[in-house]
């Protein structure tokens, strides 16, 4: 008769994830998630298969939160440029305040390049990032904050590379006021 799991699984993923934030795949040793986790490699084995399993978990689940989470804060401002602003100027703050938390989208598209599974989770966030984004620029030219004239679809791919840029900046400890002079700049692009 198997033995029952002796841990929570998403407890596990969401731990994980915070660890491979920090330290990035490559950097992270099985003696550390299993110390992490509380478990035995036995454990983490069965649960996931190995170490990219468990990675590819936590990566999942990093990027369907973020998605979740661009679509509720680009609803949660008055108009889309204020939403916009909160939601930069908070990846600022969190970067600032936690620099080594790190972004695990942009870490799995640097560090992991060579892993096709790696590289069609990042390419289908990216798409996702993109698509909610698009979405948004066309409510927000309906309701005439946008003029007809930009295409929606490429200030959605701008702002995605830009938000995504401003991730890999964020992780260079540049100062704050670089950081908010570079939202000012992107915003005006929605002009």
């Amino acid at each position: 008769m198997a033995r029952p799991r002796e841990f929570d699984i998403d407890v596990a993923v969401e731990q994980a994830m915070g660890l491979f934030r920090r330290q990035g795949y490559h950097a992270t040793a099985m003696p550390q998630l299993t110390a992490l986790l509380g478990i035995g490699s036995g454990s983490l084995y069965a649960a996931f298969g190995s170490k990219d399993g468990l990675y590819a978990r936590a990566l999942a689940r990093y990027c369907d939160a973020m998605v979740a989470a661009l679509d509720r804060d680009v609803r949660a401002g008055a108009d889309l440029r204020t939403a916009l602003r909160a939601l930069l100027v908070a990846m600022i703050e969190a970067d600032v305040t936690d620099p080594e938390r790190g972004c695990l989208l942009v870490s799995a598209a640097t560090e992991r390049a060579a892993h096709d599974g790696t590289v069609e989770q990042v390419r289908l966030t990216v798409t996702a990032l993109e698509s909610v984004l698009t979405e948004a620029l066309e409510r927000a030219r309906v309701r005439g904050e946008l003029s007809g004239e930009r295409s929606p679809v490429e200030l959605a791919r701008f702002l995605t590379t830009f938000v995504q840029g401003m991730r890999v900046v964020g992780q260079a400890r540049v100062d704050r006021a670089f950081l908010e002079s570079a939202v000012s700049g992107a915003l005006r692009a929605l002009d």
